[in-house]
């Protein structure tokens, strides 16, 4: 396959990811500006790293700090470190040729299908996850899941103390829980 259709397959797939799936699904304008830059930013490199003499090992350590650098200085939801990271997988498999020629653009494809289902809305949509702050130190573990189902209208499926404060008199949870009436 020609570099030329590989970059026209990395111009699909991105745009796919970023305007099918991301941006639909959660809106944040500026993460759309991110991961274009990053695919595009990505690709330019391994296909200069590809035709340059340099070994594969300096180009995916160069990869690993720059996303370092990235994801450490705001903090990203998971969804958004994986479509980050997709991103960056999307600018790499459409900068470097691989034999058989067809190996590359069904791995971008594969990658937006696992993000398309992966994330879909639909999957899992009864469950939710948050951080809840309530104001009474709970030290009772019954006490604290029958207030958190009242208080949530809920099934708690699992939770993990974060802190108790008795002083100040309030409790820190990570929930996982399902809404009522829904399958979970």
């Amino acid at each position: 396959m020609t570099q030329q259709a590989l970059i026209a397959c990395d111009a699909v797939a991105i745009l796919l990811l970023v305007f099918g799936l991301y941006f639909p699904r959660y809106r944040r304008k500026d993460m759309v500006a991110a991961l274009l830059g990053i695919n595009v930013g990505v690709l330019a490199v391994a296909t200069v790293l590809a035709k340059a003499e340099v070994t594969a090992g300096l180009g995916l350590g160069l990869f690993g700090v720059l996303s370092i650098i990235r994801l450490r200085s705001q903090e990203l939801d998971q969804e958004e470190i994986v479509y980050y990271f997709s991103a960056l997988a999307l600018g790499l498999i459409g900068g470097i040729s691989v034999q058989p020629a067809w190996v590359s653009p069904v791995l971008m494809g594969a990658l937006v299908l696992a993000l398309f289902i992966g994330d879909h809305p639909r999957l899992f949509s009864s469950l939710r996850s948050q951080v809840v702050t309530l104001d009474r130190a709970y030290t009772s573990e019954a006490e604290l899941v029958g207030r958190l189902e009242e208080l949530l209208d809920c099934r708690v499926h699992r939770m993990k103390v974060r802190r108790v404060n008795l002083v100040n008199d309030t409790t820190v949870v990570d929930v996982r829980y399902s809404i009522r009436g829904a399958d979970a």
